[in-house]
């Protein structure tokens, strides 16, 4: 069994240039690992650089300083071994759901007959069997993430990259796609790291939850969630231990949110 961890970042930072020309830093000496199959979510302060972390991983960014390693390897370009669920839809408009779901498979040199053959299997785990032939514009926003996961989850992701995907949900539908997303993760069990400014989302779907700084961010606790599995998304927030954790870890969260609203009070 291969023991290497599925992500690494070592030390990180990342500085931008700002359109005045300063440099401003998005990441300070950020450490985070997540071991093969396990499901990472993190939260922190808007703007703290949450989103800069999947970026790096994806090799669209380059670290300014420290590592980035997926599957033990320094990550040197876009890795076809990663999935990126992003919070607006990357559905084509002008294809309809099933020729959405087929795009990445044909893409990547699968026959077009198998490409099908898959893309209505996955169109099935998903409850779309009967809305192949639709286009995004005739679905609703759950129906568009129940086509998005099918989309990713087809390419069969060894990392899953998140983020938001669930935050222009509804309440009631956001519980239906947690769920859905945990029935194809424990499936397939890529290595998922969620970003999200949901804290109980996070608790309810991770194994561990980094919780960061205000920006620029770095690592400021990593809690091990140890709920079982699986879980029901639906109930599991009535959970004491649920509860409990959602205490503990908003604490530790609650002075960098304030820090950060206090931050942009000072600049505006």
């Amino acid at each position: 069994m291969n023991n290497t961890s599925a992500i690494e970042l070592r030390n990180v930072t990342r500085q931008f240039l700002s359109p005045d020309g300063k440099a401003l830093t998005a990441l300070r000496d950020f450490s985070m690992t997540v071991a093969r199959g396990e499901f990472a979510a993190v939260v922190g302060p808007t703007g703290c650089g949450k989103s800069t972390t999947l970026n790096l991983v994806t090799g669209l960014f380059k670290p300014s300083a420290g590592e980035v390693r997926v599957m033990g390897e320094p990550v040197n370009g876009i890795d076809r071994r990663i999935g990126f669920v992003f919070q607006t839809d990357a559905l084509f408009p002008w294809r309809n759901v099933i020729d959405n779901v087929v795009a990445g498979p044909i893409f990547r040199g699968m026959a077009k007959a198998h490409a099908y053959a898959e893309a209505r299997d996955w169109l099935a785990r998903v409850g779309l069997s009967k809305f192949e032939k639709l286009h995004p514009h005739q679905l609703s926003g759950g129906m568009r993430k129940r086509a998005a996961l099918a989309q990713t989850f087809i390419n069969k992701p060894e990392i899953l990259l998140m983020d938001e995907p669930f935050s222009a949900l509804d309440v009631q539908t956001r519980a239906v796609m947690h769920t859905e997303l945990l029935k194809l993760w424990s499936e397939n069990r890529a290595s998922v790291v969620f970003v999200t400014h949901d804290l109980e989302e996070a608790i309810a779907l991770a194994d561990k939850v980094y919780v960061l700084t205000a920006g620029p961010a770095t690592v400021k606790s990593v809690y091990d969630i140890k709920l079982p599995r699986p879980r029901n998304v639906a109930d599991i927030r009535y959970d004491k231990n649920f509860i409990d954790i959602s205490k503990q870890i908003w604490n530790d969260l609650k002075s960098e949110v304030q820090e950060a609203q206090a931050r942009q009070t000072r600049a505006a």
